[in-house]
This record gives C-alpha cells, structure tokens and sequence, in this order.
C-alpha cells in the first residue's frame, strides 16, 4: 500500500492543471452528494437514541468518498496522502503544493456549486421545511466551533479519511474498496469530527437557506432568520480555514508522514 501511494501521488503531481481542477471540482461535488443524503436521511432522527442517529448519518455520508475513490476525482483532503510521494522525491515540494493548490480550487467550485443547485431545487422546503431546519441547525453548529477545538476535529478527522484512503490501496475490486472506506468515514462523522470540504457545502448551504429561503419556508417551520445569529459568513470562513488547516496536519503528518516513515524511508 505504501508503494501504491507513493505512486498515486506521482501521477497526481503529473497532471495538467485542467485535469487537477476538474476531478477536484467532481470530488467536491461527490462530497457534496454525501452531505445532501445525510442532511435528508437525518431529518426527523431525533426520536433514535442520539449515538444511533449519529451513526446513521456516517452510513449515508459515506456516500462521498465512495463516489471519489471508485469514481476516480481528486479530493483536497485525502490527497494529503501524496505528501509520501514528495518525501521519497519522487515529487518536488513544488509540484505538491501545486497539485494541493489546483485540487482545493476545484473542491471549492464543486461543493459550494453543488449547494447553489441543491437550494435552487427547493429541497430545503422537503417535508414541511424540516430538511432546511436540518441544515441550518448543522451549519450553526459548525459556525461557532471555538479555533482550538476545531482544528483538533480538524485533524482527526482527516486522520480516519486518509487511512479510508491508504486502505482503498490495497482493494481488488470496488467491493473490497467500499468495505474499507465506511467504518472510517462513518466513524468521523459519527465522532463529529470536522471535514473542510464537507463544510464548503454545509455551511454555504445554510447561509443561502438564511439569506434567500421564501416567506413560505420559514412559516412552515415556525422560525426566522433571527433564531440563526451564529449563521454569519465570518463563522463559516473561520470554520474553513482552520479545519483546512487542521485535515492537512491530520492527513499528511498524521497518516503519510508516518507511514512513509515506517515504511519507505532509506535507512
């Protein structure tokens, strides 16, 4: 696994920027995809056990990397991992950060595009407004999580990503990659640990259900943009770059740079 990732993060850094940037902005979307069906599947759970309905939402987000792994795009957080290939020099420092660079661009494209969709479709409004009350309880949330403790989320939570990843190195076949990627992606979720792409969709998601969402949707649930204060764009920026920066120490320090010690460096 640690050659296979070695040699993943080469092809990567050797993609053109087009390239980079398109499979980022599908990997944004896939994730995207996956906090859609957990905001839905969520939605009137709060009758479960609080630990059950948790892991009911890891289940569904799964969802997200299972798109980006079998589906081939490039996500921010689990590229992390090509920090083994720059430490065996097989890619330059700058050639890693560029691809790092490109991949984040198109992760932001993908997940904030795919909330303007979702929100021009009108789910929000699903089941009486509940799903739009699901998001924006779930983007104040993440909207006042203090520095400290969520850059912490931060790097535990690409932690169990990038291991979903380097064990997907070692699948056969889909199956085998689907088995390894959900107990950790479940595992995070359930943890509420924090993901910064996941966040790119949550949290615009929710601003846009605070700023644009009709008269109608909030009489169907009883509230008004007043019962949001946390919701601001100040909260979700500060929740973005620090959870980036918390999932890029979890995943490339944490994950890659262990491994790659263990496993690759010369003596």
């Amino acid at each position: 696994m640690a050659l296979a990732c070695e040699a993943a993060g080469a092809t990567k850094a050797a993609r053109d920027e087009i390239g980079l940037i398109v499979l980022g902005l599908l990997a944004g979307a896939f994730i995207a995809f996956g906090a859609v069906f957990m905001t839905v599947v969520t939605t009137g759970s709060g009758e479960l056990p609080w630990g059950v309905s948790r892991l009911l939402a890891g289940l569904v987000f799964s969802l997200g990397l299972i798109l980006v792994i079998v589906g081939g795009a490039e996500l921010f957080t689990g590229d992390s991992l090509m920090i083994v290939a720059c430490a065996s020099q097989r890619i330059t420092l700058r050639s890693l950060l560029r691809a790092w660079f490109l991949v984040y661009v198109g992760n932001i494209v993908g997940a904030i595009g795919t909330a303007a969709l979702v929100f021009l479709s009108g789910q929000h409004g699903l089941s009486g407004g509940a799903v739009g009350k699901t998001a924006l309880t779930i983007a104040s949330a993440k909207a006042v999580l203090p520095t400290v403790e969520l850059f912490f989320l931060a790097v535990l939570c690409n932690v169990l990503v990038c291991l979903a990843v380097w064990m997907s190195f070692g699948a056969r076949s889909v199956a085998d990659k689907v088995l390894v990627i959900v107990p950790p992606i479940t595992a995070f979720v359930a943890a509420g640990f924090e993901h910064s792409i996941a966040n790119l969709y949550f949290l615009p998601y929710g601003l846009a259900i605070k700023a644009w969402a009709g008269a109608e949707f909030w009489a169907a649930i009883g509230q008004s943009t007043a019962d949001y204060p946390a919701l601001t764009a100040g909260g979700a920026f500060h929740n973005i770059v620090v959870s980036t920066l918390g999932n890029l120490v979890g995943g490339s320090l944490m994950v890659g740079a262990v491994y790659w010690f263990v496993y690759l460096r010369r003596a």
